[in-house]
């Protein structure tokens, strides 16, 4: 009897664990990646660009370009921790389904 108590708590810790992982995952893809404070930096950095292009000034291009591809890194990154939490918090499930299953 001990032994079906342990792999049902088990199961429905691991169970947890992945919901928390996947739900965290969710919450980082749809703050940080569909966020509104990232949009309003890159209209801000364009604006910029397109001030720097008709005003010929180089060094405020330049450094425009750098923001820009700082922001693309930053939204890939963030995209890709999202992501991995999400597929991280399905196998815990899945897993522990298939632990609860086979016993």
């Amino acid at each position: 009897m001990i032994k079906e108590d342990l792999i049902t708590l088990l199961t429905l810790v691991f169970m947890g664990l992945g919901l928390i992982s996947f739900i965290t995952g969710f919450i980082v893809l749809l703050t940080r990646v569909l966020g509104k404070g990232i949009t309003q930096i890159a209209k801000e950095t364009q604006k910029v660009v397109q001030k720097g292009i008709t005003e010929e000034i180089a060094s405020i291009i330049g450094n425009a370009s750098v923001l820009i591809d700082s922001l693309n890194q930053m939204v890939t990154t963030a995209a890709g921790i999202g992501v991995f939490l999400m597929v991280l918090g399905v196998l815990l499930m899945a897993g522990s389904f298939a632990l609860f299953l086979r016993f």
